[in-house]
């Protein structure tokens, strides 16, 4: 789940990175989302593995 949150985040960062009219900002800081769902993915996977 925290997996599929950073990358879809990662998708609409990259969209607003690349959008044609600059000041059509959004208020989603879809950087700080794609880092939380990395950890959390992260952190899932550690507990996973351990023994």
């Amino acid at each position: 789940m925290g997996a599929a949150v950073g990358v879809i985040a990662e998708i609409a960062d990259h969209r607003r990175r690349h959008r044609r009219d600059v000041d059509n900002v959004g208020f989603m800081p879809w950087r700080g989302i794609a880092l939380a769902g990395i950890a959390v993915a992260i952190f899932a996977a550690a507990f996973a593995l351990k023994p």
